[in-house]
């Protein structure tokens, strides 16, 4: 159900708090998407969100993916193990480091995930269809901005343990 429907919000305050619900919302509505992306490809939500990651930073050792997670080395490798024998990941000798060992996605397998994000990325592109450049630069910082504050947020909670 989407959300009840109020007034536009006025001023620098109503705005402020009209972004904030908002991004409450998207990040709710992300996870959701996640979620039925997972079940039509068989993925638990954890396994998707690594394997998003495996794909963005490139090849990536356990231990910075535990690091990036903050998945315990344990529970991580459980998840690699299940990607690796689902055929989306593989583990790969670390050209820096022969003794070490680096998680890929598998390219084969990318398509099948795009394919499943393919009606948000498609929304998405009308959406930034209907803003000037200046309006799509503001709207990258801030969420470049957001996807800052949250990481900073979450290295905070990782200082709590």
């Amino acid at each position: 159900m989407p959300p009840r429907q109020l007034d536009p919000p006025t001023g620098r305050q109503g705005l402020t708090l009209a972004i904030r619900l908002a991004l409450r919302d998207l990040g709710a509505q992300l996870a959701l998407l996640n979620l039925r992306v997972g079940d039509k490809l068989e993925l638990r939500a954890g396994d998707l969100q690594c394997l998003n990651l495996v794909e963005r930073l490139g090849p990536v050792s356990p231990a910075s993916l535990a690091r990036r997670t903050s998945i315990h080395p344990a529970t991580l490798t459980g998840i690699i193990d299940r990607l690796e024998r689902g055929g989306w990941v593989t583990r790969d000798r670390d050209p820096a480091d022969r003794r070490g060992v680096v998680i890929r996605v598998l390219r084969d397998r990318r398509a099948e995930v795009s394919r499943h994000y393919a009606g948000m990325q498609g929304r998405l592109t009308d959406i930034c269809a209907g803003l000037d450049e200046k309006e799509l630069a503001a709207v990258a910082s801030f969420l470049r901005s957001a996807v800052e504050a949250g990481r900073d947020a979450t290295d905070e909670l990782d200082g709590d343990r």
